[in-house]
């Protein structure tokens, strides 16, 4: 009986210790996953960020949560998201990153908005040792750090430049103007457009730089304007987008092509400017609905829970991110090298495509130019990813 009441006492104790050894894994299991960044709520930079990102963050969040959790490698877990306005800051981006991967140990991170805030931020990404999928930066500066752990989902200058000037050429173009931002995005994107013009036949008749935050672009569009170019390329943020439409259409500069980089794709330029008013005007697009399937369930999503329509251009990159992040943790868990390496080494089925990735640079989609027709923003160059044909000549503005 002794030798009895002692053998349970020894299974009872046993099984205490292994409910003890076992019950931090199921806490763990059941934690919600912390997904922390920063974002532009105010500030210049809101426009892009609350259009691009968040509102892909959020319903991403919100699909993930809604079907259990995020799937991590067989397990369903809530996500958490800890964010925090950056107020279009780049030294507030770089202590709200240092402080979610440093002190707070997040278990992953998701980017701010714009070239500049990746730029500043990359690093420390890297340091740490957090993949960061960045669908708003274009740098060629970025792509050459070689930071193993930062990826670029945009078509970068390069490519987009490429693009452009093979469109004009196509189309007979012989002159071009350009203005850009006196920063990161501008000064790159225009040392790209220099250099896909090389050897094309198209002449740079003027190239012009302006401060961010700019209030009038008249007097540029004037001189542009008397010098009767073909195209007008500006590589501008989304306010200066608009207010060089503005004052193009109030000076009467209307050439064949006019072509805004940042902002042109998103719906509150067809909302500013009119549907009427934006046709034919072309600018930095990748997709529409129309791309894919995935496209399509993707924007009817976007528009059901964040009661607007997404942007043409970087939200379908971003998309495309959350859905490559969404399959490594699936296969790989919160195991951030690992994730990294899934990332680097994978073919990724995405609503824009295959995605592929040299270094940190996107290599598996193209370098493309969209246009508003009819109220949609297509894209129009390659012909082989086109959803509608190019208008070669822009009517005039309403």
């Amino acid at each position: 009986m002794a030798m009895s009441n002692r053998r349970v006492m020894i299974q009872q104790t046993a099984a205490a210790v292994g409910a003890m050894a076992v019950a931090p894994q199921l806490m763990a299991q059941s934690a919600p996953v912390r997904v922390g960044y920063s974002m532009s709520r105010t500030g210049p930079w809101t426009g892009g960020a609350q259009t691009s990102q968040e509102p892909n963050f959020l319903l991403w969040a919100e699909q993930q949560n809604a079907a259990g959790g995020l799937d991590v490698k067989g397990v369903r877990r809530k996500i958490e998201l800890i964010s925090s306005d950056d107020r279009s800051d780049v030294e507030t981006v770089v202590r709200t990153y240092e402080k979610l991967m440093g002190s707070d140990k997040v278990d992953l991170i998701l980017p701010p908005w714009g070239s500049n805030a990746n730029f500043a931020v990359a690093p420390l990404a890297n340091r740490f040792g957090y993949p960061f999928l960045a669908p708003t930066a274009l740098s060629k500066r970025l792509v050459d750090l070689k930071l193993p752990y930062f990826f670029l989902l945009l078509q970068q200058p390069k490519p987009m430049c490429d693009a452009l000037v093979d469109m004009l050429k196509a189309s007979g173009a012989k002159t071009v103007a350009c203005i850009y931002v006196d920063d990161l995005f501008g000064l790159e994107n225009y040392a790209a457009l220099k250099v896909a013009l090389q050897g094309s036949g198209i002449s740079l008749v003027q190239d012009t730089s302006y401060p961010g935050g700019v209030k009038d672009l008249s007097p540029t569009l004037r001189a542009i304007k008397d010098k009767n170019p073909d195209a007008f390329v500006g590589f501008t943020y989304p306010p200066d987008t608009i207010l060089a439409s503005r004052q193009a259409k109030e000076i009467g500069f209307n050439p064949k092509f006019f072509y805004a980089s940042v902002g042109t794709a998103f719906p509150l330029y067809k909302n500013v400017i009119t549907a009427a008013g934006a046709e034919g005007v072309l600018g930095m697009g990748s997709w529409n609905s129309k791309t894919s399937p995935g496209a399509k369930a993707y924007f009817d999503a976007h528009v059901a829970s964040q009661k607007k329509e997404p942007d043409r251009w970087a939200s379908g990159a971003c998309w495309a991110g959350m859905e490559i992040l969404t399959n490594a943790v699936k296969q790989h868990g919160l195991d951030r090298k690992a994730i990294r390496d899934y990332v680097a080494n994978t073919t990724h089925k995405t609503i824009l495509g295959d995605i592929r990735f040299q270094g940190s640079e996107n290599v598996g989609t193209p370098g493309t130019v969209g246009q508003w027709q009819n109220g949609e923003f297509e894209v129009v160059w390659p012909q082989q990813v086109a959803t509608a044909k190019l208008n070669p000549n822009k009517p005039a503005w309403r």
